[in-house]
């Protein structure tokens, strides 16, 4: 027959278990709420980027059909190319633009950028708060005449570009308004890539003469806007 000491202390042991349990039921709902708030959170930063990215498609695909509005019926007469994708008219076969190895714009290539630059900044003007910057982008075949390898083609086509990027930028910088230079300058750039972003064939292979290309790529700001979302959710 149990003793007023034993149920005194099975009183006690009871009462420290019930404490216990009381402790860990209100842990795991704290850990639960804390679980909730950081799953709404994940998903409301998921809305985010996806309202963004869908935001960015409608705005890329507004500036292709401005694009393509404007230059649709020229593009086939200029030689050129219009990439839906990466926003970029390219005007194909460079060395109709320039002569062979030489940076200097051949008097067609500058009655075709007279016509054409003006027009594109236009075009792109209502779009400028979602530009982050135009690349004006020199590319070349890996062929170099006399060249004596891989390496020294790539840095001689690499000061090609670069060069024939610079002479298109300093000629359509000239046929802008004075008053709009400076701000064309802080958005344009003129870029050359070499032979490191060929243009290949069905098999696979380089196609040399489509490669050599002066292109005008819109870079918009879509890629800094999803990493100001992240970082915001940190």
């Amino acid at each position: 027959m149990p003793t007023n000491l034993s149920r005194r202390r099975r009183a006690s042991e009871d009462g420290e278990w019930l404490s216990v349990s009381d402790l860990m039921a209100g842990l795991m709902m704290v850990f639960l709420c804390i679980a909730i708030v950081m799953m709404r959170s994940v998903m409301e930063e998921r809305e985010k980027i996806r309202a963004l990215a869908q935001s960015f498609r409608d705005n890329q695909l507004a500036i292709y059909q401005s694009l393509e509005r404007e230059f649709g019926p020229d593009l086939p007469l200029w030689g050129a190319t219009l990439d839906k994708d990466r926003l970029t008219i390219a005007f194909n076969n460079s060395d109709a633009m320039f002569q062979t190895g030489k940076a200097e714009m051949n008097l067609q290539a500058r009655q075709i950028m007279e016509d054409f630059f003006p027009r594109y900044i236009a075009v792109l003007k209502p779009y400028l708060g979602s530009i982050l910057a135009i690349h004006i982008e020199g590319h070349t075949s890996s062929e170099w005449a006399g060249g004596s390898g891989p390496r020294e083609n790539y840095f001689n086509n690499l000061r090609l570009s670069q060069n024939r990027s610079r002479e298109v930028l300093r000629f359509v910088q000239g046929q802008m308004p004075r008053e709009e230079v400076p701000g064309m300058l802080a958005l344009v750039a003129a870029v050359g890539y070499s032979s490191a972003r060929p243009v290949l064939r069905a098999d696979g292979t380089e196609d040399p003469e489509k490669s050599k290309r002066v292109a005008f790529r819109v870079i918009t700001n879509s890629e800094a806007q999803i990493h100001r979302i992240l970082e915001e959710a940190l």
